[in-house]
């Protein structure tokens, strides 16, 4: 098996000026072939160890070993809030285009942004025109240069699909409206002479309180997540042949690798099977265009409802079960949820996932733009916060990384504004407070900052630094996020590997289970970089400031097979930890609390 190896950063030569976090899109630094992605040195024998350099001054990176498929660490990127490239104040999408450099640095393979069609909201949830980018963010030429960006980067690039409602400013709505205002009382509306009628509900019955009644006529529409979003008819034939043309333009004419579709347990309300089939229909449709288009899905419900929707036959669902506060990740950051535990959820995930649809990819992620900030969740405990990261990127499936989570950005609240506010890249003028930026504003604006959500609460602060600080600093959370992704990405087989429970080495804190994955040397970016794997992961969920020893030695059994394995025989491949170092000597782990390992 190809060994990884560590190469060490001396993390000062990213940082020129007040705004050395900054990126000149220009002149990238990485590339779809490998370089200037985090850990590669092409100067270097991929299959031999470097010496670690005495300096304090480094981070330590694993070689990637990047497979060309849809399995991707996503950095969600809620685009009004991230980077501005103009002076206005506004994430944008030259902003996001200036920031590549840094995501592919920090180990980031995909990312998915929110909306970015026209809207009449600061978050684009509620679309007016879905063949069109928001002024706000800027244009088709804008976002053309985005994907050629991204693409020379390896970088794949999703987007978000809210077709649950529209905008009531939308023309669909605005022309249905009008032309029930015009009906006779009891006349009944002909799809014929509007069409836009059979697009949405509409009744002549307030059916619930989500019902909102058309201006000046007996007539309804249902508006499950607000008056201003009236919610499509998916069922309406018309209606999916609009959506199969906004599919064609963003996969053939925009070239894009996938979406986020947005809120689909509300297609129908409490109709599984309709949701499915409407998921199914789309991914369909978008694989006639590209067959290695990628979707993942919003089902935010527990587990067995997510495994429900697998039967759609649709790439992935959010991981929502372990995400959030009492998720099962930041749970067992917390202490409050053994590994052992965690290592039964990664299996009953995959069981169930995987009986409804054989090729699922799993969605698991932290928090996202909806949710209060992980670091409320874990009160801005860097330590916990950095053991949450550890236990996500040992997760099967692709990963997902809120923008500001790999800094330990806060939140306030359940305040939707709040959960958004501008990404810190550099405290030279302090951070965004109360919809401005303090001080003179010129050192922020070089770097890309935003003044955020105009509704959201002033004195907002995060305990930790910007992005500028903590790039200088090799102990940061930011830095512990590069390591973790580097050694995500030098073990593709953590991600797609089937999970077995190794019972006998298994108990409380302590799990050890093995991720094994038949691979193939064509799927890889770099073939010659590629061995098919099989990983051993050790996770310990205990106190930090014990230190538990695993004895290796000898041969124990694995799976309901009882395949022999000699532990012994295993080396220590990488890990993460967030006290001491792990070390392996004579087959006996010493591995502290909060740390992960990966034995090969």
């Amino acid at each position: 098996m190809k060994k990884s190896y560590y190469i060490f950063c001396i993390v000062c030569i990213f940082l020129i000026g007040a705004c050395s976090a900054c990126s000149n899109a220009s002149e990238p630094e990485s590339s779809g072939s490998g370089e200037g992605v985090a850990g590669y040195d092409e100067n270097t024998d991929s299959n031999s160890a470097t010496e670690p350099e005495t300096t304090e001054e480094t981070v330590t990176l694993y070689t990637p070993n990047i497979a060309d498929d849809n399995y991707r660490n996503y950095y969600e990127i809620f685009v009004y809030s991230f980077s501005d490239s103009n002076g206005d104040g506004i994430g944008d999408l030259n902003g996001v285009t200036e920031k590549l450099d840094y995501i592919a640095d920090m180990g980031f393979n995909g990312i998915w942004l929110t909306p970015i069609m026209p809207s009449t909201t600061y978050h684009k949830y509620d679309v007016t025109d879905y063949m069109a980018i928001d002024e706000e963010f800027g244009t088709i030429d804008d976002f053309k240069n985005l994907m050629k960006e991204a693409f020379d980067r390896d970088i794949k690039v999703i987007i978000d699909l809210p077709i649950n409602h529209t905008s009531s400013q939308h023309p669909w709505f605005k022309e249905a409206c009008a032309y029930l205002q015009g009906l006779d009382a009891d006349a009944e509306p002909d799809v014929e002479e509007c069409p836009y009628v059979a697009y949405y509900h509409f009744s002549r019955e307030q059916e619930s309180s989500s019902w909102y009644k058309v201006a000046g006529v007996d007539w309804y529409y249902e508006g499950s997540f607000w008056s201003e979003m009236p919610d499509l008819d998916l069922s309406c034939e018309a209606l999916r042949s609009e959506f199969e043309e906004v599919a064609e333009f963003w996969i053939n004419q925009m070239v894009i690798d996938g979406f986020r579709m947005d809120a689909p347990l509300h297609y129908e309300e409490s109709d599984t099977a309709f949701n499915t089939e409407v998921l199914n229909w789309f991914y369909n449709v978008c694989k006639a265009y590209d067959p290695t288009v990628y979707m993942v899905s919003e089902v935010w419900a527990n587990e067995a409802v997510i495994a429900d929707y697998y039967t759609s036959e649709t790439p992935s669902m959010f991981n929502f079960d372990a995400a959030q506060a009492e998720g099962k990740l930041i749970k067992a950051a917390r202490g409050k949820y053994s590994a052992e535990k965690l290592a039964a959820a990664m299996v009953q995930y995959e069981k169930d996932f995987g009986s409804n649809y054989a090729d699922y990819i799993d969605a698991p992620f932290l928090t996202n733009h909806d949710m209060p900030r992980v670091s409320n969740a874990l009160n801005n405990s860097e330590e916990n916060l950095k053991r949450a990261c550890a236990l996500l990127m040992m997760m099967r499936g692709s990963t997902y990384v809120y923008y500001g989570e790999e800094i330990g950005m806060a939140s306030s609240g359940t305040k939707d504004e709040n959960k958004r506010l501008p990404m810190i890249w550099t405290d030279a003028t302090g951070a965004a407070n109360g919809g401005e930026i303090s001080g003179t504003g010129t050192a922020a604006e070089e770097c890309g900052m935003t003044v955020g959500p105009a509704d959201a609460d002033g004195g907002i602060t995060s305990k930790f630094g910007s992005v500028e600080q903590q790039l200088e600093d090799p102990d940061s959370i930011l830095n512990f996020y590069k390591t973790a992704l580097s050694l995500r990405n030098a073990y593709p087989a953590i991600a797609r590997g089937d999970t077995t429970i190794i019972d006998e080495l298994t108990s409380d804190d302590i799990a050890v289970i093995r991720r094994s994955w038949e691979g193939d040397d064509t799927s890889w970016s770099d073939s010659t970089a590629y061995d098919p794997s099989t990983v051993y992961i050790v996770i310990n969920t205990g106190d930090s400031d014990e230190v538990t020893e695993v004895n290796l030695t000898g041969t124990v059994s694995v799976g309901t097979a009882g395949d022999a394995v000699s532990m012994d025989k295993l080396t220590l491949g990488g890990f993460l930890s967030v006290s001491e170092d792990v070390t392996l000597e004579d087959g006996i782990l010493r591995i502290p609390g909060g740390a992960v390992v990966v034995l090969e």
